[in-house]
C-alpha cells in the first residue's frame, strides 16, 4: 500500500512537471520578436510580393514588337476554263512578313524605367516595415511597461499586506486603535484595485503585440522580456541627421521617383518619333506570260506620316513630372530634418526628467516609506504620516516607470525618423 503511494505520488509530480513545460514558454527578446514579425505579419508579405509584381512587369517592358505574318491568295477560277474545270491553276500565292523597327532605344528605355519603377517599390517596401516595425516596438514597450507595473503592484501589495500584518498584531496588543486598524484594511483596496488594472492592461498589451505578429499563441503563454531602463548617452545630432539621410526610405525612393521622371521623359521623346516597318514577300503567280517569271521577291517600308502627334503631350507632362518630383524629394528631405529633430529633443528632455529619479528621487520614496513605517510600528508617527508616505512612494514608482516607457517610445520615434536603430 506504501509502495502504490509513493507511485501515485511520483506520478502526480510528473504531471505537474509535464503541464508546466507544456504551457511554459521562453519569453522572446525584442529581435526574436521583430524575425517573428518579418516571418509572418501578413501586410509586409503582401508588400513583398508587390515588388515581385513589380519585377514581372521588367519583362514586359523588354518585349520586342511582334512580326506580322500575311497570307494571301488571288486569281482563283470560278468557272470552267474551255470547258476544263482547273480551280486552282492559276492561282497567285503570296506570303508577307512585315516587323516593325523600334526606334531611339524605346525599348531599353522601358526596362530602365520599370527597373527604376522595381527601386521605388523596394525602398517603399522599407519605408512600409520601418513604420510597422515602430509599431512593433511600440506595442513590445508598452508590454515591458505593463510587465513593470504590473511587478510594482504585486511588490507593493506583499509588502502592504506584510504591514498590515504586523499592525494586525499591534492592534491584538492594544497598541492602536479600532479606526486605525480598520483605515489600513480600508486602504488595501487601492493597491488590490492597482494590481487588478496592471493585470488587464498587461492582458491587452499582450494581446496587441500578438495581433501584429499573427500568432495565435494564448496569452497566458506568450511573454516578452527585454531591458526596461534608460541611457543616458546619445550620439550628436549631426551625426543622427547623416544617419537619417543616408538610410530614410522615404527619402531614397522621392530621389528615385525623381530620378525615374527623366527616364520618363527621355521615353516620352523617343515614343514621339516615328518607327518604320519593314516587310517583305514571296509571290508565286502562275498567269504571268513569261514562263520564267511565276516567282518573285519583294520588299516594302512603311513610315507613318507623324504630322500632328508627336506625343508632345506626353512630353510636357514628364518634363512637369520631373520637376514635381524633385519639389517632393525636398519636402521629404525636410521631412528627415523635422522628424529627427523632434525626436531628439523629446528623448534629451525625457533623459533629463529621468537623472533625478535614478539618482536621487527612487532611493528617497524608499528610504522615506520606510523610515515612516518603523516608526509608526513604534507609534512616533501618525497614521496619516504612514499612508501618505506609501501612497507617496507608488506614485515616485509609477512616475518612474511611466517616464521610462516615454524614454523608450521615444527611442523608437528616433530609431523612425532615422530609418534604423540608433537606440537598441
Amino acid at each position: 500500500m506504501r509502495a502504490l503511494l509513493v507511485r501515485l505520488s511520483l506520478g502526480s509530480f510528473l504531471a505537474v512537471l509535464l503541464a508546466e513545460s507544456c504551457f511554459a514558454q521562453k519569453a522572446l527578446t525584442w529581435q526574436e520578436v521583430r524575425d517573428k514579425f518579418e516571418a509572418a505579419n501578413p501586410t509586409l508579405r503582401a508588400g513583398q510580393i508587390g515588388i515581385d509584381e513589380s519585377k514581372a512587369q521588367e519583362i514586359t517592358a523588354y518585349l520586342r514588337p511582334n512580326p506580322n505574318l500575311t497570307l494571301s491568295t488571288d486569281g482563283t477560277q470560278v468557272a470552267p476554263f474551255e470547258g476544263v474545270w482547273r480551280p486552282l491553276a492559276g492561282t497567285q500565292y503570296s506570303p508577307l512578313f512585315s516587323y516593325l523597327h523600334e526606334r531611339q532605344h524605346k525599348r531599353e528605355l522601358r526596362l530602365e524605367s520599370a527597373q527604376k519603377t522595381t527601386g521605388i517599390a523596394v525602398s517603399s517596401q522599407a519605408d512600409l516595415e520601418r513604420t510597422l516595425v515602430f509599431t512593433l516596438r511600440t506595442a513590445f514597450v508598452q508590454t515591458l511597461q505593463q510587465k513593470a507595473i504590473f511587478q510594482l503592484a504585486k511588490e507593493n501589495l506583499s509588502y502592504y499586506d506584510h504591514v498590515l500584518d504586523l499592525n494586525r498584531e499591534r492592534y491584538k496588543a492594544g497598541a492602536i486603535a479600532q479606526v486605525d486598524i480598520d483605515r489600513l484594511e480600508l486602504q488595501r483596496v487601492t493597491y488590490e484595485s492597482d494590481l487588478q488594472t496592471a493585470e488587464v492592461n498587461l492582458r491587452t498589451a499582450k494581446i496587441q503585440l500578438l495581433t501584429l505578429l499573427n500568432d495565435r499563441t494564448p496569452v497566458e503563454q506568450f511573454d516578452v522580456a527585454g531591458p526596461f531602463d534608460f541611457s543616458a548617452q546619445i550620439a550628436p545630432l549631426d551625426d543622427i541627421r547623416q544617419m537619417a539621410l543616408d538610410t530614410r526610405p522615404d527619402l531614397r525612393a522621392a530621389l528615385q521617383a525623381a530620378d525615374k521622371a527623366k527616364t520618363d521623359h527621355v521615353l516620352a521623346i523617343a515614343n514621339g518619333s516615328t518607327d518604320p516597318t519593314f516587310g517583305t514577300w514571296y509571290t508565286y503567280n502562275p498567269s504571268f506570260n513569261n514562263p520564267f517569271a511565276h516567282q518573285t521577291l519583294g520588299a516594302s517600308v512603311s513610315v507613318p506620316l507623324r504630322i500632328f502627334d508627336r506625343n508632345q503631350g506626353e512630353k510636357r507632362r514628364t518634363q512637369l513630372d520631373i520637376d514635381r518630383n524633385q519639389k517632393l524629394a525636398e519636402a521629404t528631405r525636410a521631412q528627415v530634418f523635422s522628424d529627427v529633430d523632434s525626436a531628439y529633443a523629446t528623448i534629451k528632455s525625457t533623459v533629463v526628467r529621468l537623472q533625478p529619479y535614478k539618482d536621487r528621487y527612487l532611493a528617497q520614496a524608499s528610504r522615506v516609506r520606510e523610515t515612516i513605517a518603523f516608526s509608526y510600528g513604534h507609534g512616533a508617527a501618525s497614521l496619516l504620516d504612514f499612508l501618505s508616505a506609501q501612497a507617496d512612494y507608488r506614485a515616485v514608482q509609477v512616475s518612474y516607470l511611466n517616464l521610462v516607457a516615454s524614454y523608450l517610445n521615444a527611442a523608437n520615434q528616433l530609431n523612425l525618423a532615422v530609418g534604423r536603430e540608433v537606440i537598441p
